[in-house]
């Protein structure tokens, strides 16, 4: 360090001397021959040196000086009236001091926005980086893991390992259950980071949406029931250019969290509209309604707010479920019941084709 710092301290102090030098050569041979003969563009040198090696301020400061120490040499060693051609050449001098010092700090300036800009994109480049390695950790370290589990967890409920109690059996149910629920939360992620980095790739058909819901509304119906949840669909047949997959994705989270967020005994609606060329899918449940603060971000990543509502999940599901309504060039909205609850929509563009009627 010690080292360091004497080397330092010699190149300063070597600079300074340089630009010590160049101005007192020059003032010599200013102040000590006629003024019509000007050579106060030798400073020149002494700026761009001061630019290479310091700061804007030094610069300016180098700048200012010669430019002063090349006027009073009209009136230092001796005061008298000039000649016009003569202080023109002065001034002109002047001017490409100024004009040089303050190109000298343009060029600067232009030099560290460069500088900036390499370092982030470097930043971006280096995050990158960071993001591929945490993608290779969930793929690796905690997806494959969560495969074997589960399918050892089923090995023992099918008996493979002996004989398994009813208690048991239940206790497996749960653990296979949390682990699922783990691995889910894994593959948001991942879809998420795909999806953010490359784009999502859709697999477009035509989709009757009320067929797709039915599917997920028999799918759901068990789970539903375990909470004295009634399911209610209504609406006719409406048709989309969609991918299958994942559009199934967004219904079977947004009826999810309608069933988690109702009350025991109340009704999940789902209803179908058609709003011009536009198709709705709408969701409707009894629960305690969203916070109106609370509204505009919950469709942001990882957001999760301090109230009951949204205390529960990752934070991940509705953002996916945004990230594919847009894909579709569609829509996806939250808003309150005028009643008790809250609406969950999507709006998509329809298929106006009678073929689908």
């Amino acid at each position: 360090m010690k080292r360091f710092f004497n080397f330092y301290n010699q190149k300063h102090s070597y600079f300074y001397g340089l630009i010590l030098s160049i101005f007192a050569i020059v003032i010599v041979m200013e102040y000590t021959t006629p003024s019509a003969y000007v050579f106060g563009y030798l400073y020149i040198g002494a700026i761009l040196l001061a630019n290479t090696h310091r700061n804007r301020r030094v610069v300016t400061i180098i700048t200012l000086a010669a430019a002063n120490l090349t006027f009073f040499n009209l009136f230092i060693p001796t005061i008298k009236i000039y000649h016009l051609p003569t202080v023109a050449n002065r001034l002109i001098a002047i001017i490409a001091l100024l004009v040089t010092g303050w190109l000298s700090v343009r060029n600067r300036i232009y030099e560290e926005k460069i500088a900036y800009q390499q370092a982030k994109i470097q930043a971006q480049e280096q995050l990158f980086q960071i993001r591929e390695d945490f993608v290779s950790t969930l793929t690796h370290d905690l997806k494959t893991p969560l495969l074997g589990a589960i399918e050892t967890l089923k090995s023992f409920q099918l008996g493979l390992f002996g004989q398994v109690t009813p208690k048991q059996q239940k206790i497996l149910e749960m653990m296979r259950h949390s682990h699922q629920s783990t691995l889910q939360l894994v593959e948001t992620v991942l879809d998420i980071y795909r999806n953010d980095n490359e784009g999502l790739k859709l697999q477009k058909e035509p989709i009757n949406l009320k067929e797709l819901l039915e599917e997920i509304v028999a799918t759901l119906t068990d789970f539903a029931l375990s909470r004295r949840i009634h399911l209610n669909l209504t609406g006719e047949n409406l048709w989309v250019e969609g991918d299958r997959f994942q559009l199934k994705r967004v219904f079977v989270n947004l009826l999810s969290n309608a069933i988690n967020h109702s009350t025991r005994g109340s009704n999940v609606e789902i209803l179908l509209q058609s709003k011009g060329d536009k198709q709705e899918v709408l969701f409707l449940d009894n629960g305690l309604g969203i916070s109106p603060e609370d509204i505009p971000q919950l469709f942001e990543r990882f957001y999760q707010s301090h109230h009951n509502r949204q205390t529960k999940g990752s934070g991940l599901g509705l953002y996916l479920s945004r990230q594919i309504i847009e894909a579709h060039q569609g829509k996806i909205w939250a808003e309150n019941r005028s009643s008790q609850g809250a609406i969950f929509g999507c709006r998509l563009p329809g298929i106006v084709d009678s073929i689908y009627d």
